[in-house]
């Protein structure tokens, strides 16, 4: 029987990055150095990492026909409709149009309702940005991913307080998850007990795009694989890390 897959919904853009001898100060001019066009996009980022990982994995987006678009719309819950949810064991969802998201994860939700224990889908959420409409996606999935901007931007000053502050916004039984660049990764679930991994830096950092969604994938990837939060948690990092010392994603395996 074909193994289920990993969806991922969201994002896919194009990338073009500039590569300069340093950061450059603000009002001045920098010699471009090289530059590439490279696949970006949270959600497809993170399909990437899981397919480098070797996970049967997918992507949900809208796509435009060429390099150049305009005002595509997300993926909206009557495009979820004709997912056939029975190919997948998990389905990763990037916080966008928040209230056609809730709706697919109702039926998510609905589907796993008449599904046996085994064969239920596992849910991941992330709030990335900090928009008020994305916070009600909190209360979804099994998984939820809040970034550092976002607790920041709640007023928290660390993962370890955010995840405090913000877990009774989950439902029963969900894993909060927050990433806190150099000082590594938290986690909390329904036991209360605080999960925590120190970063893994690179000898040099290189590229840092994409890292969060590096991150995320690598969870994923590590729960899908039975792994445990703290194993999870760990991997993720170090997968993260890895990648800040390349440039792009090829090379993090």
């Amino acid at each position: 029987m074909e193994e289920k897959q990993i969806l991922c919904v969201g994002l896919v853009v194009l990338d073009i990055i500039n590569v300069v001898d340093k950061y450059p100060e603000e009002d001045t001019d920098s010699r471009c150095l090289s530059q590439r066009w490279q696949r970006g996009g949270n959600a497809s980022n993170s399909c990437t990492v899981l397919s480098l990982l070797g996970a049967p994995c997918a992507f949900m987006g809208s796509l435009a026909r060429g390099h150049v678009a305009e005002n595509l719309p997300d993926v909206s819950a009557l495009d979820f409709e004709k997912v056939d949810l029975t190919r997948f064991k998990w389905i990763h969802i990037e916080g966008r149009n928040a209230s056609e998201q809730v709706k697919m994860l109702q039926r998510i939700d609905q589907h796993n309702a008449r599904q046996p224990l085994g064969q239920k889908i596992r849910v991941s959420v992330e709030v990335e940005k900090p928009r008020e409409e994305l916070f009600q996606l909190f209360g979804y999935g099994d998984v939820v991913f809040v970034s550092k901007d976002v607790a920041k931007h709640l007023g928290f000053r660390s993962a370890a307080e955010a995840l405090r502050g913000l877990y009774n916004r989950v439902r029963r039984g969900a894993v909060l998850v927050c990433a806190w660049a150099e000082e590594g990764a938290d986690a909390l679930g329904p036991d209360g007990q605080l999960l925590h991994s120190d970063a893994f830096s690179p000898p040099r950092v290189v590229d840092t795009l994409g890292a969060g969604d590096t991150f995320n994938a690598a969870v994923i990837f590590s729960l899908s694989q039975g792994k445990s939060m703290q194993e999870a948690l760990k991997f993720g990092c170090q997968v993260a890390g890895k990648k800040c010392g390349l440039q792009g994603f090829d090379g993090i395996v």
